[in-house]
C-alpha cells in the first residue's frame, strides 16, 4: 500500500475516540470518522512503519447500526454528531466496549490482574445523559464561508476542514433559542456586509459568535467576538435579538474584542452592550454564576449524573480535607463541601477562581478555599495535607511532573474524572506503578451523539508493594 491509494472496505470495528479498523488483506487500516459496519472508500494518507492511515472519501454503504434518519441539514459534512444515525442505546454500547477496552489494557499493563491474567477491577458500565438532543449550554460558532470566496457563513467547521465553515442554522445539540440567534446575528451581519476574519492574512472583521444558555434557567448570554479592525455599532443587532421570541431569556449581549493572531475565543476587550456579562446555572441544588470564559460542564443535565456517580464514588468524607484538583467553576468543590470539614479547589485559570469564590457565595458554603494557580506549582505551596484527592484534569490529563506530587500525599483513595480516557489510561500507568489500584470505573455520556465520552475512576491504595 502506498499514499495516494484508494481502496474501499467495511469498518469492522471503532477504537476510541473515532478510529475506524479496516481490513484490507493482511493490512489493518485506520480509517476516522466512521462507524462500525459501513462500507467505505477511501485514500491512504499517512504511512509510517506498518502503520497506516486513510482518509475517508465517502460511505459507500450505511452501517447496520445506522437505523435512523440525519436531524439536521448539515450531516454528514460537520462531522460534529457523528453518531446521530445510530440508536442511542447502540451509541452508548459502543462507547462503553471502547473505554473498558481501553482500561482493560492500562489495568493489564500495570500487572493488576486476576488467576486467570485478566484485568482485576469493576467496570460499571455506562449512564447516559437525561437528554440525548438540545442538551448543549455553550457553543462557539465561528464566522468564515463554505467555500473559497463564498458568501458569509455562521456555524461549524467542515469535517477536516480548518477553513470551510457551515452555516448550523438547524443544530441540534443545542436548544432551539441559539439556533435563532445564530440565524439572526448571521442574518444582519451579512446585510451590513461584514467580512469575517481570515486566518492567513490576519484581515477581517467577524470572528466568532459564542453562545451560552443555563439549561435549568433559561438565561442567555450573546458574545459576538470581533477583530478591532471596524468600528462597528451594533446597536440595531442588540434591539433585534432582544425582539426573538424565544423560550428563554436574553440576559447579556457582549462585544468582545480579540486581535490574537491565533483562532481561539478570548477577549483583549468586553464591552457590554446589553444587560450584564453572566448568567446563572443550576446544578444538584447548587446555583452557579457563570462569566463568558469559565468552564463549565457543557451538558449541565449529564453534568447531574457525573457529579452524582462521582460523589457515590468518593463516598465518606466527614471530617477529611479533599483536595479538589483542576477545579473550575468549583462545582466538584461545593458539592463535596457539605460532607467534608475543608475542601481546598486548585484551578489555573483566574477567572474562573473568582467564579468559583461567588459561587461559594452564593450557595452560603464557607468550608470551601479556592487557589488561583497552576496545580504543579501549587502543591509545592500549600501547607496543608489532603485526605482525599479529587482529579478532573482538561483533555491532556495530568501533567507528568504534577502526578509524582499527588501521589507523595499518599492517600487512601482518589477519584480521577476523566474527558479524555486516552490520557486516563495513560496516567494509570504511574498509578499503578506507585502502589494504587484501580477499584472501579464508570462511564457517563455527556455528548451524546459524537465520539466523546467522560469517565469516573476510584483509585485506592494496593495492598500489594
Amino acid at each position: 500500500m502506498k499514499k495516494g491509494e484508494i481502496y474501499q472496505g467495511i469498518i469492522e470495528k471503532v477504537e476510541f475516540p473515532n478510529k475506524g479498523i479496516v481490513q484490507i488483506e493482511d493490512k489493518k487500516v485506520i480509517v476516522k470518522n466512521g462507524m462500525p459496519g459501513q462500507t467505505v472508500r477511501f485514500m491512504i494518507n499517512k504511512k509510517k512503519g506498518s502503520r497506516l492511515e486513510g482518509r475517508l472519501l465517502e460511505v459507500l454503504q450505511r452501517s447496520p447500526l445506522e437505523t435512523r434518519q440525519p436531524v439536521c441539514s448539515i450531516f454528514p459534512a460537520c462531522g460534529g454528531c457523528m453518531y446521530q444515525t445510530m440508536s442511542y442505546e447502540n451509541q452508548l454500547e459502543m462507547k462503553a466496549k471502547q473505554i473498558q477496552n481501553l482500561i482493560d489494557q492500562a489495568v493489564k499493563a500495570g500487572g493488576q490482574v486476576d488467576e486467570q491474567g485478566n484485568p482485576d477491577y469493576v467496570f460499571e458500565g455506562i449512564k447516559g445523559s437525561p437528554r440525548e438532543f438540545a442538551y448543549r449550554n455553550k457553543m462557539e460558532f465561528s464566522f468564515g464561508d463554505e467555500y473559497k470566496e463564498g458568501p458569509l457563513s455562521l456555524g461549524l467547521h467542515k469535517k477536516g476542514s480548518t477553513y470551510d465553515v457551515l452555516n448550523a442554522l438547524d443544530c441540534k445539540l443545542v436548544h432551539e433559542d441559539m439556533n435563532q440567534i445564530l440565524k439572526c446575528v448571521l442574518e444582519y451581519c451579512q446585510e451590513q456586509g461584514y467580512d469575517y476574519y481570515h486566518k492567513m492574512q490576519h484581515v477581517g472583521f467577524l470572528r466568532h459568535l459564542l453562545l451560552r444558555r443555563g439549561n435549568t434557567t433559561g438565561e442567555i448570554l450573546v458574545n459576538l467576538v470581533t477583530t478591532s479592525q471596524v468600528e462597528a455599532d451594533f446597536q440595531e443587532l442588540k434591539e433585534r435579538l432582544l425582539n426573538l421570541n424565544l423560550e428563554g431569556k436574553i440576559v447579556g449581549f457582549l462585544h468582545i474584542i480579540n486581535d490574537s493572531l491565533s483562532d481561539v475565543v478570548k477577549s483583549d476587550e468586553t464591552r457590554i452592550l446589553y444587560g450584564k456579562d453572566y448568567f446563572y446555572e443550576e446544578i444538584l441544588g447548587l446555583k452557579f454564576k457563570i462569566t463568558p470564559f469559565s468552564f463549565f460542564q457543557p451538558n449541565s443535565y449529564g453534568a447531574e449524573v457525573l457529579y452524582e456517580t462521582a460523589r457515590e464514588y468518593i463516598g465518606d468524607t466527614k471530617d477529611m480535607t479533599v483536595f479538589d484538583l483542576y477545579s473550575g467553576t468549583g462545582t466538584i468543590s461545593q458539592i463535596l463541601a457539605a460532607v467534608a470539614k475543608e475542601v481546598i479547589g486548585v484551578e489555573i485559570v483566574e477567572e474562573a477562581v473568582v467564579a468559583a469564590e461567588e459561587n461559594a457565595g452564593l450557595n452560603g458554603i464557607e468550608n470551601c478555599r479556592f487557589i488561583a494557580g497552576d496545580v504543579l506549582k501549587v502543591l509545592d505551596e500549600i501547607q496543608e495535607k489532603p485526605d482525599f484527592i479529587v482529579l478532573d484534569p482538561p483533555r491532556d490529563g495530568i501533567h507528568p511532573k504534577a502526578l509524582p506530587k499527588i501521589l507523595e500525599y499518599g492517600v487512601e483513595k482518589m477519584v480521577y474524572i476523566s474527558c479524555k480516557p486516552t490520557s486516563l489510561a495513560r496516567d494509570l500507568e504511574m498509578f499503578l506503578e506507585k502502589g494504587y489500584r484501580v477499584e472501579k470505573v464508570c462511564c457517563v455520556d455527556q455528548f451524546c451523539q459524537t465520539v466523546h465520552c467522560e469517565v469516573v475512576c476510584l483509585l485506592g491504595r494496593s495492598e500489594r508493594k
